[in-house]
């Protein structure tokens, strides 16, 4: 017994060396990614991760809307090939709209109507919409407005010519790496770090902005942080004033942050199938909600076209090889908001994992849900 004491102490005093030496040396992430992770049985970060961070509420209103359900709900099965590839990206929530009806709606492991995951890079959309609002509000100047003015202390060869639009659109020229596999990236330590906005405000901007796009999620957490700065309000609070209220949702929803209560803007926006369809349903209705105009149409328009590349607009992703105009929301490991204009269609994937693509090209399983959904439709 004192053997097995004596072993524990010394595993004990070395977590504690270990721990304190990656504090020092400016690490300290690593432990709290291994926590949430590796210790918990993932590799990665996952669709339930929320009970590892912190997190700020984005509070529902007082006046929810139900979807109604279509005449044809859960009448039509879902195609064999969807559902092979359903079963294939570990997919929980699988929700099809149409007309503003719940045409199709099946959930998997548990989940179900109210069960919230986590959005991941879905969130993008969600900063730069409110980035959008704050404009309209006059609380920004608008998407040319330079970013130093905000946050004067950007640095980098470029930091006085970087504007909104280039935060928006993945042009900046940030030092950034966007990796999720090495978790000595920026990427991880942005993600499990403590100090969100002194990591960013160490980031420069190495390359002219708004003359090529690169994916980087530091982008959008710039933007949120102007955003943020222009207001004095987090950006939960924003999108409960100006999002969550207006679209009627039904749960309060959840966002990561550091441990200084900073969100992490490009990511980590937690609700449910029915909740996230909303924000399909809103910009199929060219930013109208009911009646109500929760973002101006033109933004809608300017959002949903390329920018610098084909496949990417303000946030949002691009997609016409189906015979249609597709534009969607999406996030790590295979979570989509996918709203298809032509067919008044929304589409909501949720789920732990995707088919990667190569150079930005389209996931495999985005072509196999875009597919079944208009076979069961047309």
């Amino acid at each position: 017994m004192k053997t097995f004491l004596k072993i524990l102490g010394g595993f004990i005093v070395l977590q504690l060396v270990l721990v304190g030496v990656a504090e020092v040396t400016g690490n300290g992430y690593l432990v709290k990614g291994l926590w949430a992770c590796y210790l918990h049985g993932h590799s990665s970060a996952t669709i339930d991760d929320v009970k590892y961070f912190k997190t700020n509420k984005i509070e529902a209103g007082n006046n929810p809307s139900q979807w109604p359900l279509h005449t044809g709900y859960n009448k039509t099965p879902l195609p064999a090939k969807l559902q092979k590839v359903l079963s294939d990206d570990g997919t929980v929530a699988f929700l099809v709209v149409q007309n503003d009806s719940i045409l199709s709606e099946n959930y998997w492991e548990g989940y179900g109507e109210s069960t919230a995951s986590n959005s991941f890079s879905m969130a993008k959309s969600i900063t730069t919409m409110l980035v959008e609002i704050a404009i309209q509000k006059g609380a920004l100047q608008g998407w040319h407005q330079k970013v130093k003015t905000l946050l004067p202390d950007l640095k980098g060869k470029y930091a006085d010519s970087l504007e909104l639009w280039h935060l928006s659109t993945m042009s900046a020229g940030l030092q950034w790496d966007e990796s999720y596999d090495n978790p000595f990236t920026v990427t991880a330590k942005a993600y499990y770090g403590n100090h969100l906005r002194e990591l960013m405000l160490s980031l420069p901007i190495v390359d002219a902005p708004g003359k090529v796009y690169n994916y980087q999620s530091g982008s959008t957490q710039l933007l949120g942080m102007c955003v943020m700065q222009a207001t004095g309000k987090s950006l939960s609070q924003l999108a409960s004033e100006w999002l969550w209220k207006p679209l009627q949702a039904e749960h309060s929803a959840q966002w990561h942050t550091d441990a200084q209560g900073t969100e992490l803007c490009y990511c980590c926006f937690n609700s449910d199938a029915r909740d996230f369809a909303r924000f399909g349903k809103m910009m199929l209705h060219h930013g109208n909600w009911n009646g109500v105009q929760v973002i101006d149409s033109g933004f809608v328009d300017m959002a949903t076209k390329p920018a610098l590349a084909p496949f990417y607009g303000y946030s949002f992703w691009l997609n016409d090889t189906h015979g249609t105009k597709v534009f969607y929301q999406n996030g790590f490991l295979g979570q989509y908001i996918i709203t298809i204009p032509e067919y008044n269609l929304v589409v909501v994937h949720l789920g732990h994992r995707t088919v990667e693509p190569d150079n930005d090209a389209d996931p495999a399983d985005l072509g196999a849900m875009v597919d079944g959904v208009l076979g069961m439709v047309k």
